[in-house]
């Protein structure tokens, strides 16, 4: 019997990828940077044919910039290092981590300088201790306290995947740092921040833009509680809709610009709705539509006047009309203009004539 040939194409053409990258790292990473560093590992055994920055940037339909983020990303958090050339321009990337008691990870494709081998011994090293890595502990160091826990990180990265859920993409850079922010410098709740972006969501607002800009006025607001934020929310919505009505403005909620003007009106002008209300109808009163600069204009002077009630307003009108009665009618004189000035179509200067004089002239010629 003639010996039996196994032939195997399965395993042809493939990447491997270590189940440590998967278990500790992938799951707290940005979808984006874990691309990058699979393409990394695509050709990891065919270094010559590595695509530059650009090159990356297109595959990956991304921009550079998010492409050196992801690399640093990954070597601050140890499992790559980067090299540098003497113009401080990337030049190679080194995969693998450093082990505390050997020479840094070489891999086939580049050979780390003496700048890279420094930044294997500063990274820190990716070893599992059970439940948290080195890597978790020395990232941890830098993060603010809230952040330090396990628990903590975990439901970060649990607040990160509701915020996908509800915006519907991949987070960016900017979407993790914001949502970071608000869970670490402004002390929001994973409960205060899903209910934050399930309010600016269902409001039509998917922009972490206009996300943060409604995260600050609560946190100016001093709002701590998903209760106080539903108060805060249902008093900006009736207050919103009615301001949009009073323009004429149906079935949609503001745009960021125009809350932009509301909040400046309720917060910075402390005005009374009644008071911007008016001061609503007298925009479209006077240039037939709604105008957000025009009212801002109205409430602006009605501040400089001192103007905080609708009283005001009256007072303030009852003056204007005073002074314009007193323009056209000078003080200390009560005449009628036909008795005392000239009118308009006698303002000329009248010729006088002899009437005798005129008919004897005129007999003469006959």
């Amino acid at each position: 019997m003639s010996a039996l040939i196994l032939r195997n194409h399965s395993h042809n053409n493939i990447t491997i990828v270590e189940n440590d990258f998967i278990d500790h790292y992938m799951v707290s990473a940005n979808g984006e940077y874990v691309k990058v560093y699979l393409l990394l590992l695509r050709y990891q055994n065919i270094p010559e044919q590595l695509p530059d920055i650009p090159q990356m940037a297109d595959l990956l339909e991304n921009t550079e910039g998010d492409i050196l983020r992801a690399l640093k990303y990954w070597e601050k958090e140890g499992i790559l290092s980067l090299e540098y050339d003497e113009t401080n321009e990337l030049a190679g990337i080194c995969i693998g981590k450093a082990p505390t008691h050997q020479t840094p990870v070489k891999a086939a494709f580049h050979t780390p300088s003496a700048q890279s081998a420094s930044v294997h011994e500063k990274s820190p090293v990716a070893q599992s201790d059970g439940n948290t890595t080195v890597s978790d502990k020395a990232a941890g160091q830098n993060l603010p306290a809230s952040r330090r826990s396990l628990a903590a990180r975990r439901e970060l990265k649990q607040i990160l995947f509701i915020a996908e859920q509800y915006l519907g993409k991949t987070l960016s850079r900017t979407d993790v740092d914001a949502i970071t922010y608000f869970y670490d410098s402004l002390g929001f709740s994973a409960d205060l921040i899903e209910y934050l972006i399930e309010y600016c969501v269902e409001n039509g607002h998917k922009s972490m833009h206009y996300i943060q800009k409604v995260a600050l006025s609560w946190a100016d607001e001093h709002i701590t509680t998903v209760d106080q934020a539903r108060n805060s929310s249902a008093f900006y919505n009736k207050t919103c809709y009615s301001i949009l009505n009073a323009f004429g403005i149906k079935g949609r909620g503001p745009a960021s610009a125009e809350l932009d003007y509301i909040r400046k009106w309720l917060e910075d002008g402390n005005f009374e709705l009644d008071l911007i209300l008016e001061a609503c109808n007298r925009t479209i009163s006077a240039i037939h539509q709604p105008s957000f600069e025009y009212t801002d204009k109205i409430l602006e002077n009605w501040k400089t006047g001192n103007v905080r009630t609708l009283a005001d307003v009256e007072r303030l009108d009852s003056a204007f009309e005073q002074e314009k009665d007193r323009r056209k009618t000078p003080s200390g004189q009560n005449r009628t203009p036909s008795a005392q000035q000239p009118s308009k179509f006698r303002n000329f200067e009248e010729r006088s004539y002899n009437m005798d004089e005129l008919t004897k002239k005129l007999l003469r010629s006959n």
